[in-house]
């Protein structure tokens, strides 16, 4: 179940394929330069949004969680599309002076974030400096029970 407005909406993720079709619609919305934040604890569904925001991107994968690398770039598909810089900022929580930017910068990534669409995940407080435009998402999950409940809002 879903509920959907201009700037953002709410559903209840029953399936591991719900989340993906949650982020395969949000992924139609993004365009090169925009930021998503994926927030929730552990478990909660992050990297699996992040993989349906990767099929409606179409990028090459496979998208998996970037928890040791910090940051994958997945090249597009289709000349022209933006690529999708996954990251990951859980290694980075317990440095709360990080430098996002210098950090993404140092990883010599081969691709500019204005020409893609960045993926962070644990970024919540932090990724938003990299864009104007962000989309916030937050994935809880219900107790005792598989299911996850997202919320998600663009911010501008």
């Amino acid at each position: 179940m879903a509920e959907q407005g201009p700037d953002g909406g709410t559903a209840t993720l029953e399936r591991v394929e719900d989340t993906v079709a949650l982020g395969s619609r949000l992924g139609e919305q993004l365009r090169a330069g925009d930021v998503v934040v994926l927030c929730g604890p552990l478990g909660a569904g992050k990297t699996v949004l992040a993989k349906g925001i990767a099929v409606a991107m179409d990028v090459e994968g496979p998208i998996t969680s970037p928890s040791y690398v910090l940051a994958r770039v997945h090249r597009p598909r289709r000349p022209g599309a933006p690529a999708m810089i996954h990251v990951d900022l859980y290694r980075l929580l317990d440095s709360p002076g990080a430098d996002l930017l210098g950090e993404l910068d140092s990883l010599d990534l081969d691709t500019d974030l204005q020409d893609a669409v960045v993926v962070v995940e644990w970024g919540e407080g932090i990724a938003e400096r990299l864009s104007e435009r962000h989309l916030d998402v937050r994935l809880e999950r219900v107790s005792h029970s598989d299911v996850r409940l997202a919320t998600w809002r663009w911010a501008r």
